[in-house]
């Protein structure tokens, strides 16, 4: 299998897999991103170990899967630092993957890995390498530097979704709508996107008629892998696929007054499944926070496939539930889709990107370059023959709260549309950026 999507990661780890000397390579990111699949397919031509951590009895199973690549493996104690000692010299690369899940059965591993590499694999040629789907443990104690870890690695790398502008490489003959409306479904998830080999419409009613379907069950496993009681997890989830964005309206609507959701919250941002953003002129630290679901897959399910489980269950499920307002659905991923275009043209150089919002005035994009005291404020309209005249005028009076250089700064103007009716690029003396759908499919690898 070739990683079309990963070429750059595949390179680099390639590179690492073949030098001559120990590399101790550090991969995470959240489930389902392709970590596993990455690794085996650049280790695949080399003598390796690959090991996959449980809750429990770890060194015993570590000890069994030694044994597999090479027998001899049973004269030796069942021990990670004596395992790891003989493989040094009969391995080229070990794998540990879902390294987080070993930490919590024996915090001890962490010295022990640093003893062993320090007086046992420095020197040798092994490649050794860890991976993770807990983002917050692996930075907290492995990379980070109060981790007995710290200055051991060689490489660290977090693997993210692939982005929209990726998607070719999966799909080379479909049409740009198409395309947003499977990324607004999968998002840049590997695990996802590789499940869709027909039109995707006809993809999804095969998932939501047939009875094999990946769907019903992809978000209690994920859940149930990452936390012991999933159930106010995929309440506080549900809350904010419905909206409800701010705490006060997630406890509200999860019908809790008492309870801390922080544990909760701060549990759900280290894996990955949610983010919470402030206005992006205002402190990480500000009371305006707002939490939002990390990727599309998760916003799909919770509002397509969670409310109607029942009727996919009992294979009386009409499509047409989906179709009927998934333009509108649409509205909310082409902004994300916008800022990936800014982020891949760079024709207009920033600092900061994101949302800004105050009250009931909310900016889709905006962009600052703190050195220029240049601002890029931005509307996206998943809409046909949009005027971009009228879009400006509301746009520019929405400027006027955002407190940031406010006598000192120039501002600029874009506007993202399916299609314009009229595109300008000028409006009371500020330059205007109008982009549709043509110009961000010309970016399209």
């Amino acid at each position: 299998m070739e990683f079309n999507d990963r070429k750059n990661e595949t390179k680099e780890v390639t590179e690492l897999l073949n030098s001559k000397k120990f590399e101790f390579i550090i991969i995470y990111g959240r489930r389902r991103v392709g970590k596993t699949e990455l690794i085996l397919h650049t280790s695949k031509n080399k003598k390796a170990v690959y090991y996959l951590c449980v809750g429990e009895n770890n060194t015993e199973r570590f000890y069994n899967s030694c044994l597999e690549f090479d027998e001899n493996v049973k004269n030796l104690r069942k021990d990670f630092e004596v395992l790891l000692d003989y493989l040094k010299d009969k391995a080229e690369v070990v794998i540990i993957d879902e390294f987080q899940n070993l930490i919590k059965e024996d915090k001890n591993i962490l010295n022990l890995l640093q003893s062993v590499i320090d007086t046992k694999l420095k020197n040798s040629k092994l490649k050794l390498i860890l991976l993770g789907s807990s983002v917050s443990m692996m930075t907290s104690k492995v990379l980070d530097y109060q981790s007995p870890l710290y200055g051991r690695r060689t490489s660290s790398m977090k693997l993210k979704p692939v982005t929209f502008f990726d998607l070719k490489d999966f799909f080379p003959n479909r049409k740009i709508e198409e395309l947003v409306e499977i990324y607004s479904f999968a998002d840049g998830i590997p695990y996802y996107l590789i499940r869709i080999d027909m039109p995707f419409w006809k993809f999804l009613e095969k998932e939501t008629t047939e009875g094999k379907s990946f769907l019903k069950d992809e978000i209690d496993f994920l859940m149930k892998y990452e936390f012991d009681n999933s159930s106010t997890y995929k309440l506080i989830l549900e809350a904010i696929a419905q909206g409800n964005t701010k705490l006060g309206e997630i406890k509200t609507f999860i019908k809790v007054s008492r309870t801390d959701l922080s544990p909760y919250l701060k549990n759900l941002i280290e894996v990955d499944l949610i983010k919470r953003e402030v206005p992006l002129t205002e402190n990480i630290k500000s009371r305006n926070g707002r939490y939002y679901l990390k990727d599309n897959f998760l916003k799909f399910w919770f509002k397509y496939i969670y409310p109607n489980l029942s009727s996919i269950e009992s294979r009386a499920f009409n499509l047409e539930t989906i179709k009927n307002n998934y333009s509108e659905y649409l509205g909310s991923i082409f902004e994300e889709i916008c800022k990936q275009y800014l982020i891949k043209t760079k024709f207009f150089e920033f600092i900061n990107l994101g949302k800004w919002w105050f009250k009931g005035t909310e900016i889709d994009i905006l962009a600052l370059n703190e050195f220029k005291k240049e601002a890029l404020f931005g509307e996206c309209k998943w809409k046909e023959k949009v005027n971009s005249l009228k879009i400006l005028n509301k746009l520019e009076e929405k400027t006027k709260f955002v407190d940031w250089h406010n006598k000192e700064r120039e501002e600029l103007f874009v506007v993202f549309a399916k299609s314009f009716s009229k595109k300008v690029s000028e409006f009371n003396g500020k330059k205007v950026y109008c982009f549709d759908l043509k110009d961000i499919e010309k970016e399209l690898k």
